[in-house]
């Protein structure tokens, strides 16, 4: 039986995850003319200034896939479940995604309204 975290598409042993690797592999693959460790630098780059924005607290909003924010949140008091004993959990800065409603639709096996809209005009 599958754990909660887990997702439950596909058969089991059909998942994978997409690595960073992986995502460096795609990255070589799509452009030919760049040597492996050109297309690494490159990648690296790029997480590099997702990562800045983020930590100085910018949004980072990417076209057809999503937006990343950075949320402040309050000091305030919690509760253990098991035992119901208060704890006060202290302020943090959390990280969060939206996805855009192109990734959802992708996900969904739908086509989105705008990717409908750049093949008309096309």
């Amino acid at each position: 039986m599958p754990r909660a975290s887990e997702p439950r598409l596909g058969p089991p042993g059909t998942r994978k995850t997409a690595t960073r690797a992986d995502l460096l592999n795609a990255v070589y693959a799509s452009c030919p003319m760049l040597s492996r460790a050109q297309a690494k630098e490159i990648f690296e780059m790029a997480l590099e200034e997702i990562s800045s924005a983020l930590v100085q607290g910018e949004p980072v909003k990417l076209r057809s896939f999503g937006l990343f924010l950075v949320r402040s949140k309050r000091e305030r008091i919690g509760r253990n479940p098991r035992t119901g004993v208060e704890v006060p959990i202290k302020p943090r800065r959390v990280l969060t995604f939206k996805p855009s409603p192109v990734l959802c639709a992708s996900v969904n096996g739908m086509v989105a309204e705008e990717e409908a809209e750049d093949s008309d005009l096309s």
